[in-house]
């Protein structure tokens, strides 16, 4: 028995490591198209790049690991393609057998096609790579302009701060992370970046970019003719899943690979999982593809279970986390735009948490520095508590008392309205 995984990332290793540690005892094989020891990404836009420090890359696991372990890891290798009549990943040089693949590949940057956007000093920040000539970059820079206030680019701004630099972030949209934060807590943000010292322009984006003296980028042209200086760029606009492999092997694509709720493919042999998987979710109630650390661990986890012949659906709650300067966000299940909010804890303080509630009953919770609101959030939503805002309303009422409480379930929708 073989399994083959495709990735070499968070949620390829953990598939790995998963196996084993359920007993798997066939061969493991992972293929890592970077060169190197697997590696963290999250610090790569925050710690990585603080001043005064030497970046030191955090490996996802040590060195020995894949030696004692009896995984084998194909470094620098890419996988070119799929043959799933005779289940073998073609690399390079030669291929590998598998009973079982499972596809880690992760997102890729999107990019822009903005005149200029080829010029010295503009720059993405995914790899290691990336974070490295960020790293390089920074302490001379002085004028930086940054594409997006998604996380990345929003937790790069607090980095480029923390070196002295004048930081200016264009978003197309109305307000900062607005695909992934309720209203409320995406126009907080914008207030506290900018009481941080970032210029952040909303509703407005990039139209061009053009060379300094030097040949270098010299200057962003926004969308409403603006002329900011620039000698250095960022650009955080989104990423794509890395499904093209999947797709030529006649698997079905829709942002991201498209699997069941046992995180199978139509090819049951085939499974994906992490930022390149699409998924149908059993906290949102809809398909989606999620990026994040937990995501891609926990649905390692469950596909190292489905490869051992479990036959159950993944429901784990979703979780994020991003750290922006002095702000911890951290968010607990699926919120959405048009989900009843309540604020609880102190704004000016930047300690405090936004409720949302669907239909009366809680459904998911942002949390800024309220580290114990988010545990209990976690808590009582896996669990699946009735919490209603009448409940939450009441004086005293804290999310921390109500994880220490006994959980009273949503009951199905065949006993209540959904």
């Amino acid at each position: 028995m073989s399994v083959v995984i495709i990735g070499g990332g968070q949620a390829g290793l953990q598939v790995a490591d998963s196996l084993r540690t359920e007993g798997y005892e066939g061969k493991i094989e992972v293929i890592a198209a970077e060169s190197g020891l697997p590696y963290q990404r999250p610090p790569l836009s925050k710690d990585y790049l603080a001043p005064g420090k030497e970046p030191v890359p955090l490996p996802l696991r040590g060195a020995s690991f894949f030696a004692e372990k009896n995984i084998t890891l194909h470094e620098g290798v890419p996988a070119l393609a799929i043959d799933r009549a005779e289940q073998k990943v073609k690399l390079t040089e030669g291929s590998l057998d598998y009973d079982h693949l499972v596809f880690a590949t992760g997102a890729r940057n999107r990019t822009l096609s903005c005149p200029g956007v080829s010029l010295p000093g503009i720059h993405g920040l995914k790899t290691l790579t990336d974070a490295k000539a960020l790293h390089a970059a920074l302490p001379t820079a002085r004028n930086i302009v940054i594409i997006g206030a998604g996380f990345i680019g929003l937790e790069f701004a607090a980095a480029a701060l923390a070196h002295g630099c004048d930081v200016t972030v264009l978003e197309f949209a109305p307000r900062p992370m607005g695909r992934a934060l309720t209203p409320v807590m995406g126009d907080w943000f914008a207030a506290a970046h900018r009481s941080q010292g970032v210029d952040l322009r909303l509703g407005e984006g990039i139209d061009r970019f053009e060379p300094g003296t030097d040949g270098r980028v010299g200057a962003a042209v926004s969308t409403t003719g603006a002329f900011y200086p620039a000698d250095l760029v960022l650009v955080g606009i989104g990423v794509q899943p890395n499904d093209t492999l999947a797709s030529n092997a006649g698997l079905e694509t829709s942002n991201g690979i498209v699997v069941d709720e046992m995180l199978r493919t139509a090819d049951p042999a085939v499974l994906a999982i992490g930022d390149c998987a699409s998924f149908p979710s059993a906290h949102g109630q809809l398909r989606l593809r999620l990026e994040s650390v937990q995501n891609a661990t926990d649905q390692a986890r469950h596909a190292a279970r489905t490869v051992l012949g479990a036959d159950h659906p993944y429901t784990e709650l979703p979780w994020f986390w991003s750290t922006q300067g002095p702000y911890r966000l951290q968010m607990a299940g699926l919120a959405r735009p048009d989900d009843d909010m309540l604020v609880l804890g102190d704004q000016a303080a930047a300690k405090f948490s936004v409720l949302c509630f669907r239909e009366g009953v809680l459904s998911a919770v942002e949390s800024v520095n309220m580290a114990a609101d988010h545990m209990a959030a976690r808590k009582l939503l896996a669990a699946g508590a009735r919490i209603t805002r009448t409940q939450a309303e009441a004086e005293g009422f804290t999310l921390k008392a109500a994880g220490r409480a006994p959980v009273v379930p949503v009951p199905p929708c065949s006993a209540a309205p959904c």
